[in-house]
């Protein structure tokens, strides 16, 4: 169950949806507000300061990617979750929502359970980490240990170079956020300037050719997301 001081607001135009998602939402323990545009969702959200804010991409009056990119300019709401549902798939769209500030993406039809359970797993990220006080993760068969700098996967030590081990462990820290670039420029490479994307291609690359393929999912004309596949 979740944190009952959450909250979750639910941005679309068809109450049909909004009526799904408040029910599932309020079975979990979530406080739930409702809004039927952008403007709204805006207006709502200043009230109510959501921790997280489910908005579909096409309705009348301020589209949910002018909402999210009008939020994302304001300071209240630097850290609260933005997820897209809707049934534009297009990857242009998909796109566009990453570029205004997106944490997550979801393509109609809702399928409630798996609805509630992306939820659930954004919002951990504000929890307190499970990675122990010797700066250990544990996500499904892998063990990285931060201090010892080494990758254990289903018990079998898997050697990884300096680089490669703080990308995964900088994508691993956040299980489902996408990282752009640029922040895993910033955060891995820093101020280094004979670094290029060409350079995180290989290192992704290589991550994936030494763990396998079902941990680093590519987000396409965005970046690069940990998500076991």
């Amino acid at each position: 169950m979740s944190n009952p001081k959450q909250k979750i607001l639910i941005v679309d135009d068809e109450p049909d949806i909004l009526e799904l998602i408040e029910y599932n939402l309020n079975k979990e323990g979530y406080q739930v507000f409702l809004a039927h545009n952008g403007q709204e969702a805006v207006a709502e959200a200043k009230k109510v300061l959501p921790d997280l804010i489910i908005l579909d991409v096409m309705m009348p009056k301020m589209d949910g990617i002018e909402a999210c990119r009008l939020m994302r300019t304001m300071p209240e709401f630097k850290n609260t979750f933005m997820v897209f549902l809707t049934a534009r798939s297009e990857e242009y769209s998909e796109i566009a929502g990453f570029n205004v500030g997106a944490d997550d993406y979801i393509a109609k039809p809702i399928k409630p359970r798996a609805l509630v359970s992306r939820i659930n797993a954004i919002l951990r990220r504000n929890q307190p980490s499970e990675e122990s006080a010797d700066n250990k993760l544990e996500i499904g068969d892998l063990v990285i240990d931060r201090e010892a700098f080494l990758v254990f996967q289903s018990g079998e030590k898997v050697v990884l170079a300096k680089k490669e081990f703080e990308l995964l462990y900088l994508l691993a820290s956040k299980p489902g956020k996408v990282y752009t670039r640029e922040a895993i420029l910033k955060n891995i490479w820093e101020d280094s300037v004979v670094v290029t994307n060409r350079t995180i291609d290989v290192h992704i690359r290589k991550l994936r050719e030494k763990l396998g393929e079902n941990y680093v999912a590519t987000v396409k004309g965005v970046g690069y997301k940990f998500e076991l596949l």
